[in-house]
């Protein structure tokens, strides 16, 4: 067993990405047990995820719908889910854990939604505007919890998680006393000339969506990579993660350094929140934190914290939470079934490490086993 795992997960080459499909193939075993145990068929509930998402086609579509109806829906969601878990990396890579996405998100997006989203603004102007504000917003929270954990030391995962609900419950307020939906119970709804999602584009004979953002979520993964890889702005965050005291000794500002990770991690997270609230979904619901926030985390680890890696792992849990409903619909099975998936997938990408160091000292001992036969 033991050489088997040192074959499948063995060596510094690809280690970290063989980790995490491993991570992903397990997650799926699981599934298919629990699906098989309950008396449903996995492969069929699979393809209902995959067709959910607009990856397979599905039987029948209603009137002017297709594959590439739901795809471009997919892409949509998707979108506000890679700046999030490019946030939520930037912030690992300088060790630090930013649980508090969510509430950036919603700054971001409440904010934008307030300033703009109501005006009647001009799309040219309204649009790049919406982005900047998330950017500001985000980058802001991002920078205040950078600073408290420097100044007062107080432990980032505290303090984001106290933000959440701070903002959650101030924006609350202001939603239900001033600009609550009666029918929907939700925000009003954005302007059209403000979201950041063209909604119904009727061309080719088909309705869809087209989400503005994607292409700016697949360059700002781009620019990460480019940064945190290849520049020395990239290398002083990593060496603040890797060891604060050795990087102080080598004239590395940890100050700067913490403040600057987290500041570039909000301003993510926020252009994350404007592309969820006023492009994805067009209004926000009070009371509630966005869930993506806490799935960008699964992400994240899954992807190895690579700006790059983010982009495919973001595909995957994409499919799971968008294709769930309509995997729901078609086998009867509770929706819950592919948050579990994510889950294991979560559990395996966070034991990584554990993982890397466990098959490393398992090598050592083989080769020492060899030696002395």
């Amino acid at each position: 067993m033991k050489k088997i795992l040192i074959k499948l997960l063995g060596g510094e080459k690809f280690q970290m990405m063989r980790i995490s499909l491993f991570a992903i193939l397990f997650s799926l075993i699981i599934g298919t047990i629990i699906l098989l145990a309950i008396g449903k068929s996995p492969l069929a509930t699979y393809i209902n995820l995959l067709q959910g998402s607009g990856f397979f086609p599905k039987a029948q579509y209603a009137g002017r719908q297709s594959m590439f109806t739901d795809f471009m829906s997919f892409l949509d969601a998707l979108t506000p889910m890679i700046f999030a878990a490019l946030a939520v990396a930037v912030a690992f890579r300088a060790g630090l854990f930013n649980i508090g996405v969510s509430g950036m998100m919603l700054a971001a997006g409440f904010t934008a939604s307030v300033i703009v989203g109501q005006s009647a603004m001009a799309a040219p102007i309204a649009k790049p505007l919406v982005i900047l504000i998330g950017i500001v917003c985000g980058a802001l929270v991002g920078a205040l919890i950078g600073w408290l954990k420097y100044k007062f030391n107080i432990n980032e995962v505290v303090s984001s998680i106290m933000i959440n609900y701070i903002l959650m419950y101030v924006f609350t307020f202001y939603i239900n006393t001033f600009i609550i939906d009666s029918v929907s119970r939700q925000s009003k709804a954005i302007t059209d000339t403000s979201r950041l999602t063209l909604t119904t584009v009727q061309a080719f004979g088909l309705k869809f969506n087209i989400p503005l953002a994607f292409p700016l979520a697949i360059l700002a993964a781009i620019l990460m990579w480019f940064i945190m890889n290849r520049t020395t702005i990239g290398f002083e965050i990593k060496a603040v993660g890797l060891g604060r005291k050795a990087a102080n000794y080598a004239g590395i500002s940890i100050s700067k350094n913490l403040i600057l990770s987290m500041t570039i991690s909000g301003a993510l997270a926020g252009i994350a929140g404007v592309t969820y609230f006023c492009g994805y979904t067009a209004s926000i619901q009070p009371g509630v934190v966005p869930s993506m926030g806490f799935n960008a985390i699964a992400v994240a680890l899954l992807g190895n914290c690579d700006p790059i890696g983010c982009i495919f792992s973001s595909i995957l849990i994409t499919i799971l939470s968008k294709g769930s409903i309509y995997m729901s619909s078609q086998q009867g099975v509770e929706i819950e079934i592919a948050d579990l998936i994510t889950a294991v997938i979560l559990i395996f990408a966070a034991c990584s490490e554990f993982i890397k160091m466990y098959i490393g000292k398992i090598s050592m001992e083989t080769k020492k086993e060899v030696q002395k036969q």
